[in-house]
């Protein structure tokens, strides 16, 4: 059965002149004249069996229809353009992975990471989006996910990856500053906004005397925290996964003990067994557990 799809003429002359509200001008962007313009729109407007624009002596105007159309019409092709371009910009040889992520494990974990995976496999290219929250991942144009164990994730296929333990860390001036003998209780402490009792059940676990555990700035990402202890603003409840180049270079101290219970566990989500999975992400998959691995084992 054809489609019901105008021309693709037709749209990018009604896209310009909706943008412009002038046929003159959308002629002048697109190379074409006025009386062009005019033909291609009307013959989408008899095409839809609806006016988009009033015509008010020599103006013209968008009709209540033609704003909505030009609405949709507009987001159709701008993710038509992006969609092409990503495809222009792919290697002729080799293949491409979509990863959905956490930002913060994608920035302070993953991507540290990749020129190892770069290097074993040069022809393959990983693009790498944010993703706060689980989803559908059949259809959602994503090759993978690295996330949370969740519930939603139910029926994909998911391989353990890390654990998540909280550490305290500072930068080493803010104990110059404060000196040495300071207690944790009497140093700022610094709160992520997804988990504000963190500081509360850190002291359960640990025994360690916080009079307020919820008084101090809060933050949305763990990411955030971190460049504020970098900052010297205050003690950092973050993953120790996160930091272990910053503990190396001696950037951040973490003179308390860690968190005793493990707060989440990554995994990786797939479609299908990686066994069963396509050669580019099978590799990525079985680098991944790998470094996963390695990680947990040097420890």
């Amino acid at each position: 059965m054809r489609r019901k799809i105008p021309s693709h003429s037709a749209l990018l002359a009604f896209e310009a002149a909706a943008r412009h509200d002038s046929f003159a001008r959308a002629a002048e962007e697109l190379a074409l004249t006025e009386g062009a313009i005019s033909r291609q729109i009307a013959r989408l407007e008899t095409f839809l069996g609806v006016a988009l624009f009033e015509r008010v002596g020599n103006r013209v105007r968008l009709a209540p229809n033609g704003t909505r159309y030009a609405g949709q019409v507009r987001e159709i092709l701008d993710r038509l353009e992006r969609d092409s371009l990503y495809l222009m910009g792919q290697p002729v040889e080799g293949a491409s992975i979509e990863i959905a992520a956490i930002p913060t494990f994608a920035t302070r974990w993953l991507i540290p990471r990749l020129k190892r995976f770069q290097d074993r496999h040069p022809n393959i290219t990983l693009h790498i989006a944010e993703c706060m929250e689980p989803f559908v991942l059949p259809g959602s144009g994503f090759d993978a996910a690295i996330h949370f164990e969740h519930p939603a994730w139910a029926g994909m296929h998911r391989h353990h990856l890390l654990e998540e333990v909280l550490v305290p860390v500072c930068s080493p001036a803010l104990l110059a500053n404060t000196g040495a003998d300071v207690t944790l209780d009497a140093l700022p402490r610094l709160h992520r906004r997804q988990n504000p009792d963190a500081w509360q059940r850190y002291a359960q676990e640990t025994g360690i005397v916080l009079t307020n555990s919820a008084i101090g700035a809060r933050y949305d990402l763990h990411a955030m925290l971190i460049e504020a202890a970098l900052a010297g603003l205050g003690v950092a409840l973050v993953p120790r996964l996160y930091v272990g180049a910053e503990l190396e270079q001696g950037r951040l101290v973490a003179p308390w003990p860690d968190g005793k219970a493990v707060t989440k566990h990554f995994c990786l989500v797939l479609p299908e067994p990686i066994e069963l999975s396509a050669w580019p992400l099978q590799a990525f998959a079985q680098w991944m557990l790998d470094e996963a691995h390695g990680h947990a084992e040097a420890v």
